[in-house]
């Protein structure tokens, strides 16, 4: 089927394109390059250069007429969000309501919406958190991606585009950048290779769901065949702390470096875990990566970027 991803050049949306690829699909990229790469989006995949807002993007849907969309394509970073929330809610809400629109009449039949387990529930109530828990946004990029999916409801329910919203943890793997929460292994990983010094917030012991970009990918190629309306997590149920992360890190590419303690940064979440119970039901999808297993494969991709780029 004719598919177009958006945000397809950036880190979980190139692996994406790579899994449509290899499924046989017409894989179109809309991607304004402002966080991802050109050279991640591979040989096979259509490149449309052009920001999710544009005007012209129902011109570009009423010529390939695009089937499915993943939709990606976000500001990610949940500090600028706070800092701007105005810019946030432009890209998260207005874009997505671009790529509704743009695909509404002509063609659009299923919508695969990457959105956030990590910032949507807000602090748990209990753990871990599976999609019935209370959604108490504490940043404004957690606030649109709820939005999002409410818009994803209206249009379900008006125009009959049917959804499948995922709610990731925190996405690690090769190609990652340091923007968003778990932008934190690539910031560790890339100071650590540097000699510089590297340093955790507070005290560390503030926990996320590190689940790695792989098992995001099949979940998307799960939901993409089987098309359940609605919200699904996607983690592995497993909290891990800051200062894990380092030291899992730190042991991979660099371990005589020194552990350094910052302020710790206000109003930072505490706590996140996702239940995949759901994902199982739905999805016939589990975590098959361990944490630990995955961020020394991602440290090491780190170490030999480097090493490949000083050659």
């Amino acid at each position: 089927m004719t598919v177009l991803v958006t945000g397809g050049a950036g880190f979980i949306g190139s692996h994406i394109v790579d899994a449509l690829l290899a499924a046989h699909h017409d894989v179109h990229v809309l991607d304004d390059l402002s966080g991802g790469f050109r050279h991640n989006v591979p040989e096979g995949a259509t490149l449309h250069e052009c920001d999710v807002r544009h005007a012209g993007l129902a011109d570009l849907w009423q010529e390939h007429r695009f089937e499915v969309v993943f939709h990606l394509a976000a500001q990610m970073d949940v500090r600028r969000s706070v800092a701007d929330p105005g810019f946030d809610a432009d890209i998260n809400i207005g874009g997505m309501l671009n790529v509704m629109e743009a695909g509404r009449g002509r063609g659009l039949k299923h919508v695969v919406f990457s959105s956030t387990g990590g910032a949507i529930y807000g602090e748990p109530e209990y753990a871990p958190q599976d999609e019935a828990h209370p959604l108490n946004p504490l940043s404004p990029y957690g606030i649109t991606k709820l939005c999002s999916e409410k818009y994803l409801h209206f249009y379900h329910h008006t125009y009959d585009i049917s959804w499948t919203a995922l709610r990731y943890g925190n996405v690690y793997g090769p190609r990652q950048n340091p923007h968003g929460e778990a932008g934190v292994v690539a910031i560790f990983a890339q100071r650590l290779l540097a000699g510089m010094p590297t340093v955790v917030n507070g005290d560390g012991l503030q926990t996320r769901d590190y689940v790695h970009v792989r098992d995001v990918v099949a979940a998307n190629m799960a939901a993409l065949e089987k098309r359940p309306v609605g919200t699904i997590n996607i983690g592995t149920g497993v909290e891990t702390t800051v200062n894990q992360l380092f030291r899992i890190v730190r042991h991979a590419v660099a371990p005589h470096a020194e552990e350094h303690h910052g302020p710790a940064k206000a109003g930072e979440q505490q706590r996140s875990v996702l239940s995949w119970d759901k994902a199982r039901r739905e999805l016939d999808w589990q975590p098959s990566i361990r944490v630990e297993e995955g961020l020394r494969e991602t440290a090491l991709w780190f170490k030999e970027r480097q090493t490949d780029s000083s050659s």
